[in-house]
């Protein structure tokens, strides 16, 4: 009969929902499919990831968001509706209100497509906030205190990092590098030194299976196949940790240097809370082998992983979905 309040991390990999009351009840990739001529949805999620590649030309396979925004409004309404209609969560007589995330830094029409893109899949009301203050009261925070709190929220498509103190945001940077990033990394350097074409998935589990942040943090290889470049032909070749850890360096120096930025930023108060404290990790970026000891490593600070890397947004916005409740009441 009634609807219920829904929290969403919307994020360029995946997209995870959380139902006040049941708690996370959604997590799958960010990709729809859909029909080519008549723009009809196939599929969503899961069953439309391992369409990515395989897929006749009669069916399109796409991933809506980028660097944390919307880069494709439709696909990403299609999308949001076909997560909200299998859960069932609208009401007979009304719609959910909905709490979803953003990336810091993201200007007001990119916020306001997400706001529309989630008013036209079925919401009656939308809260927009930002992801490193959700992430880090997913992780377990104290962010309302009079002290500072530092958190590298590490996505698919963007690097969100914040100090925190008394409920908001003190510095923040987003980077628009994250684990996508370190996909295409590894997917340009198999093709240019073993000259062997490979897809997103084998790229993401290279990543995944042998890659390492930390030169020498782990030693091991995966053999994975692909296209040959130079006959055409199917071939196998083996990639080690150390060649991921080479491809990937630039873009982990690029998210140490945004790390560095933020706190050259913040206050000197702040900054000796920190170093007590140390800097939370989180987001599935943050899964990454090695990740935590170089960034402490290069910013001489203790830096923790989060319990739940991947689950710390969604949760977030199911802490808030509860601790909101006046507020929604109000507007």
């Amino acid at each position: 009969m009634f609807s219920k309040d829904i929290g969403i991390d919307l994020g360029t990999a995946n997209v995870l929902i959380h139902v006040k009351g049941k708690g996370v009840v959604l997590d799958e990739p960010s990709v729809v499919a859909v029909e080519e001529k008549t723009g009809r949805v196939l599929a969503a999620g899961a069953e439309a990831h391992r369409m990515i590649g395989r897929a006749p030309g009669t069916i399109k396979t796409v991933r809506p968001m980028k660097d944390g925004v919307i880069a494709d409004f439709d696909m990403t309404e299609k999308m949001l509706t076909a997560f909200i209609d299998r859960l069932g969560v609208k009401g007979f007589l009304s719609k959910p209100r909905i709490l979803i995330c953003c990336p810091v830094k993201v200007t007001a029409v990119e916020q306001k497509a997400i706001q529309d893109a989630a008013i036209k899949s079925g919401a009656r009301r939308v809260y927009i906030e930002e992801e490193p203050k959700v992430a880090a009261i997913g992780a377990g925070m104290d962010i309302y205190q009079p002290s500072g709190n530092m958190i590298i929220d590490i996505g698919g498509g963007t690097s969100d990092i914040a100090v925190l103190s008394m409920g908001g945001i003190v510095t923040s940077e987003s980077v628009k590098i994250a684990g996508n990033t370190f996909d295409r990394d590894i997917l340009q350097a198999v093709k240019k030194n073993d000259r062997l074409l490979i897809g997103e998935a084998t790229a993401e589990q290279i990543k995944k299976e042998v890659g390492t942040a930390f030169p020498g943090a782990q030693v091991k290889t995966l053999d994975i196949r692909g296209r040959d470049l130079a006959t055409g032909l199917p071939k196998a070749v083996t990639v080690s940790s150390a060649q991921v850890a080479e491809s990937i360096r630039e873009s982990v120096a690029a998210i140490v240097q945004g790390a560095k930025n933020v706190l050259e930023k913040t206050p000197p108060e702040l900054s000796a809370d920190i170093i007590d404290r140390g800097i939370t990790l989180t987001g599935g970026g943050a899964l990454l082998d090695g990740l935590d000891k170089l960034l402490a490593e290069e910013l001489k600070v203790p830096v923790y992983l989060a319990e739940d890397p991947l689950g710390c947004v969604v949760a977030g916005t199911g802490i808030m979905l509860d601790s909101r409740k006046t507020n929604f009441q109000k507007k």
